[in-house]
């Protein structure tokens, strides 16, 4: 088993995407393309008077560069490698986002429970899909679609509130913004647990939920 630190840094040769060097355009095509999963473009970063603003234009906004730029962004969200093309050649700088639901459902925790979740899990030696670790410190681990039906029920059967816990299960109607997407001045949102050949089949939420409820509660 990779150590959590070998995870992060991903030694597989069969890393998706590439990221360095490579363009959002580039990248977003290669998640539809080599993936299948769906991407759209997001808000972008501008620079004003030297200072990086979200393109929506509002100085306070939570999430600078990284969130849906039009309120239909769920039927803007393609799996086709051309369109996603052309929709960034439109604005290479948009941020990728990717809408949960379709292909994948993500479980999002707190950095310092996700860490604490990924080494249990590899001791545990269970199936991992690919985690995000976003600058708002949460990490984002990617499970089978139903996950949000699923969560609660497993999370009380355990022992646990599910309002006492900070996991939160993304589904349809939610979005995560995928590497290497900017939040503002606050870094990139980069791979935990890259995507590979050997992670291409997602563990049901039912496999994780123990270690990263442990992990939460530990984290309160």
């Amino acid at each position: 088993m990779l150590t959590v630190e070998e995870t992060i840094v991903g030694a597989d040769a069969t890393q998706i995407p590439k990221q360095r060097g490579e363009s959002l355009l580039e990248t977003a095509v290669r998640y539809a393309e080599e993936r299948h999963w769906d991407v759209f473009p997001g808000t972008w970063l501008d620079s004003v008077g030297g200072v990086q603003r979200c393109s929506c234009g509002d100085t306070a906004c939570a999430a600078p560069g990284a969130h849906p730029s039009r309120p239909d962004w769920a039927t803007q969200a393609t799996g086709s490698a051309t369109v996603a093309r052309r929709m960034w050649q439109k604005q290479p700088t948009a941020s990728i986002l990717l809408p949960t639901g379709r292909t994948f459902d993500a479980i999002s925790v707190p950095e310092t429970a996700g860490f604490l979740a990924l080494a249990r899990m590899e001791r545990m030696e269970l199936p991992l899909g690919p985690v995000t670790l976003t600058p708002d410190r949460r990490m984002q681990f990617f499970v089978l679609t139903g996950a949000s039906a699923k969560v609660p029920d497993l999370v009380t059967r355990l022992g646990w509130s599910p309002t006492a816990l900070d996991l939160v299960t993304l589904g349809e109607g939610d979005f995560v913004a995928a590497p290497p997407t900017r939040f503002g001045s606050r870094g990139a949102v980069q791979w935990a647990c890259r995507p590979t050949a050997a992670n291409r089949w997602l563990p049901d939420a039912e496999e994780l939920i123990s270690p990263l409820a442990y992990a939460c509660g530990r984290d309160r």
